[in-house]
């Protein structure tokens, strides 16, 4: 199996502390190599392998953010 990327639109980001605190929440979910932010888009790209949703909703929610 290879990588995916998936991405999110994820609501109340507004700064690179938000950015920061997003990443490093999901970063620590199972299977996720690597995760990306874009303030502008709302958006969150995450890249890896058997990557679960409700896994990313769950470190977005902790980070104090929303995925919408």
């Amino acid at each position: 199996m290879s990588d995916t990327d998936r991405t999110y639109t994820v609501t109340g980001m507004t700064c690179g502390h938000c950015k920061a605190s997003v990443i490093e929440q999901v970063l620590q979910v199972d299977g996720v190599r690597a995760a990306d932010v874009d303030l502008e888009e709302n958006s969150l790209t995450v890249r890896g392998e058997g990557i679960q949703d409700a896994a990313i909703h769950k470190a977005v929610d902790d980070a104090g953010y929303a995925v919408a």
